[in-house]
């Protein structure tokens, strides 16, 4: 019961919003009593902390499983950039953002690890790309990786990309291409311009 009550959850977080979903939405969502959502889970913030940290580790097994398929690092990040968003439903209603809002010690720790997880990841997906001639020779890569999720991040602040103004989608590929173009080598921007070509397609 506890499994279904976290996917119920974490699937009304994610379309209705931390802030929107009560206790009693979910009790009603799933035809139990709040009493067995209480067993469970000691209040609304308990609740939030374990369906934050299951998609967090659900989405960062998906990236390792990913990574372990050995693509070209180009690809690797656009199918990362894909798996996420799906797994986020686009974000419809900016869960990073009400979480840093209304639960901002649970935003903090989630932070940290997604920077432990996407830093590991990217300095791999760099080097690789350094090794293979498709990424710049001569880049810093711990400076690289570390504005590239300070990017990623900064995509999810609403005062700086009001959600009038694009989606998460188009937000994501276009951070993504302007990452990558700021490291390719010739060779790589072949690569890069293939996979966005046949993305248009």
């Amino acid at each position: 019961m506890k499994t279904q009550i976290l996917d119920t959850a974490t699937e009304l977080f994610l379309n209705l919003g931390f802030k929107s979903v009560t206790m009693d939405d979910l009790s009603e969502h799933m035809g139990i009593s709040k009493k067995t959502i209480y067993a469970h889970f000691k209040n609304k913030t308990d609740l939030v902390d374990q369906c934050t940290m299951g998609l967090f580790h659900k989405i960062s097994h998906g990236i390792d499983c990913i990574c372990d398929l050995g693509k070209n690092p180009i690809e690797e990040l656009y199918e990362i950039k894909k798996f996420a968003m799906l797994h986020l439903k686009n974000e419809k209603t900016s869960p990073q953002y009400q979480l840093r809002k209304y639960y901002p010690a649970i935003f903090q720790r989630l932070q940290q690890k997604q920077f432990d997880v996407m830093q590991q990841c990217v300095v791999r997906n760099i080097r690789r790309g350094m090794e293979m001639g498709i990424y710049r020779a001569n880049l810093n890569v711990d400076f690289v990786a570390r504005i590239y999720f300070t990017g990623v991040t900064s995509l999810k602040d609403e005062t700086l990309f009001p959600k009038n103004l694009l989606s998460q989608t188009e937000l994501m590929d276009m951070y993504l291409e302007y990452h990558l173009r700021g490291i390719v080598t010739p060779k790589g921007r072949n690569v890069l311009n293939n996979i966005i070509n046949s993305n248009c397609e």
